[in-house]
């Protein structure tokens, strides 16, 4: 790898670290300003002024925010989550599972999502102005002008209630064969391949329309190459960068989808676990959670940058 590559790609993630350093000081500020005393909700009304400082106490909420912020993040960086408030269990241990069922419910979206919005962003590029073209643009804006809570309800509107092929809950805890599984995933999968690919086809298709205005494509039609070969021998190469941080910006937003799909759906994934830990106040619940959403898209969003730059032929040579 060339020396500048290596320094533009070492810079990124120099950036990423100290991204996530002033997020995970602006996620513990803000879980301080919510509102109520964890302690009082966990003791109740009932409890006693004394036994209101003896857990803070035992709690270590009496201590500075500085010196437990410091704690807070030097126990993340070994990979100690701290105590939960609430179930006085490990949060790693509540994490776990759930975030395996968030991660697998991100994955087959994913793995539906991109390839449906690649295809639709390349072909309207290719045929830009036919009647193809505006159809899959009106749906488009049709599609991003819906919130997801309401797709999301319209779905359980139409294939639970009306229709009744799918459940309106999806309780992954209970799978029992490939047949289950299908329906566990449908709607929320249905649900945010809707949210998240609309954007993805726009951004890509722009990528795509730019790469074709290029010298060097109308030069290739030219010498007679046809509109497939264009594209994916000329165009498509040089826009692997606005379309990494296309797909990049989609599934980082499917981070926050989720959040509103799961709640909606009953689904056991982190984001459902962080809004019944907003409920209790769990503040180190809420902050891990938060954490994990950042890192996520602080990832999504450095690895489309790193291939922005080695795709870059002028920094290959």
């Amino acid at each position: 790898m060339p020396g500048q590559m290596t320094l533009l790609v070492l810079g990124r993630l120099g950036v990423t670290l100290l991204t996530l350093l002033i997020v995970s000081f602006v996620v513990f500020g803000a879980t301080l300003l919510l509102p109520g005393d964890v302690v009082e909700i966990l003791l109740g009304q009932a409890a006693t002024p004394e036994a209101v400082a003896g857990l803070r106490e035992a709690m270590h909420l009496d201590s500075p925010a500085l010196v437990r912020y410091g704690q807070w993040l030097l126990g993340m960086a070994q990979g100690d989550f701290g105590m939960s408030y609430a179930n006085n269990m490990p949060i790693a241990d509540m994490i776990g599972g759930r975030l395996a069922n968030t991660l697998r419910l991100a994955a087959v979206t994913s793995a539906i999502a991109v390839p449906l919005a690649l295809f639709l962003g390349v072909t309207t590029a290719m045929y830009r102005g036919s009647s193809y073209d505006r159809m899959v643009t009106a749906a488009i804006v049709s599609v991003i002008s819906v919130p997801e809570f309401l797709i999301a309800t319209f779905a359980v509107l139409v294939f639970a209630v009306w229709l009744k092929w799918l459940p309106a809950l999806s309780l992954a805890n209970e799978v029992q064969g490939f047949g289950q599984l299908l329906k566990v995933f449908a709607m929320p999968v249905i649900t945010l391949t809707f949210v998240i690919s609309a954007q993805m086809i726009r951004m890509t298709r722009a990528a795509v329309i730019d790469a074709l205005k290029m010298p060097y494509v109308e030069m290739a039609l030219l010498k007679g190459a046809s509109p497939t070969r264009m594209v994916l021998r000329h165009a498509l190469p040089n826009a692997i960068g606005p379309i990494a941080n296309a797909i990049a910006l989609s599934l980082s937003y499917l981070l926050g989808g989720v959040i509103i799909v799961e709640t909606i759906f009953n689904y056991p994934g982190i984001a459902k676990l962080m809004v019944d830990a907003v409920s209790t106040r769990d503040l180190p619940l809420i902050q891990s959670c938060a954490m994990i959403f950042c890192f996520g898209f602080l990832l999504l969003i450095t690895i489309a940058d790193i291939i922005a730059i080695l795709s870059n032929p002028r920094l290959r040579k």
